[in-house]
């Protein structure tokens, strides 16, 4: 099998990943995205014979652009342009939630301060302001009070990038402490942890403590269709827990597409690398038929 990684950083997910796949004697071309162009009909990236390529851009954009312009030559890539287009924006993955009726926490998007602020004061204190764009916690705010809200909120309107002016804002989940992460492939669930911490985020990125974690057939249900309402792939589901530890009830707040998952592997007992290529040898038999790649 022949696999391309794109990237634009080595860490120690793509190092885990590479050496699964080298270790199963596995070709592995890496293609820096910093170092290729992607044309209308071609690309500089040397993908023809690959059989599949797994994205693993750091950058959300470089991500977004690359894996549409590979798609677009016939190459298979996991995840496809459309997943990582609805899991990209927090916007777009809540109402991909909803629409598929899956349990999400209230959210609401405003353009202006002025409508941010209707929209916080109807959620009441606290809530919480996220960018529409973003990962392991970063520019994320609690909101305890109105004169916090006011601070924030201009802020945000003064940083420039027309994302910031979109105030996407959440209802407060009042979780037992931790949250769940979940490495699905196509829906079924490869492994599970909790991310614990006394601050109200808890992703590991942020210090989050971690330990394995067994899905529930409630919890399981919710993976599956939560990764089918993005449009499947490998996906990080997150939940969170309604009602307490061990409650059985559960929202699903984001579905990530270019999941990290080497926390998840220190945790489990499940070698996470292990099963992700076993999905992804897969994935690359099923794409092989009647393959026509023109790059």
């Amino acid at each position: 099998m022949q696999i391309g990684i794109l990237y634009s950083r080595i860490r120690k997910d793509e190092k885990l990943l590479l050496g699964e796949l080298r270790e199963r004697g596995h070709e592995v071309a890496k293609i820096d995205v910093r170092k290729e162009r992607f044309g209308l009909e071609s690309t500089t990236a040397d993908v023809a014979d690959l059989d599949l390529v797994v994205d693993r851009c750091l950058s959300t954009s470089r991500s977004l652009y690359a894996t549409k312009f590979l798609d677009s030559y016939g190459v298979p890539v996991i995840n496809s342009p459309e997943t990582g287009d609805v899991c990209a924006d927090k916007a777009k993955n809540s109402l991909a939630l909803a629409e598929a009726e899956i349990p999400t926490p209230a959210t609401e998007v405003a353009f202006t301060k002025e409508t941010a602020m209707e929209a916080i004061e109807e959620f009441g204190y606290p809530c919480v302001l996220k960018p529409v764009v973003g990962s392991w916690g970063r520019l994320m705010a609690k909101i305890d009070t109105q004169n916090a809200a006011e601070a924030i909120l201009e802020h945000k309107e003064t940083l420039g990038h027309y994302e910031h002016k979109v105030f996407y804002i959440q209802e407060f989940v009042d979780k037992p402490g931790r949250d769940i992460r979940v490495l699905a492939v196509d829906g079924d669930p490869v492994a599970a942890m909790t991310r614990t911490s006394d601050h109200w985020l808890t992703n590991a990125a942020k210090g989050g403590e971690t330990a394995s974690f067994d899905l529930d057939d409630r919890a399981l249900d919710l993976v599956e269709r939560a990764s089918e309402a993005v449009g499947g792939g490998m996906l990080g589901v997150d939940l969170m827990e309604v009602g307490g530890t061990g409650s059985g009830e559960y929202t699903v707040h984001e579905v990530n597409h270019t999941v990290e998952f080497k926390a998840l592997d220190a945790a489990s007992e499940v070698d996470v690398p292990a099963r992700v290529v076993d999905w992804l040898e897969a994935k690359a038999a099923a794409a092989a038929d009647g393959k026509e790649v023109t790059a």
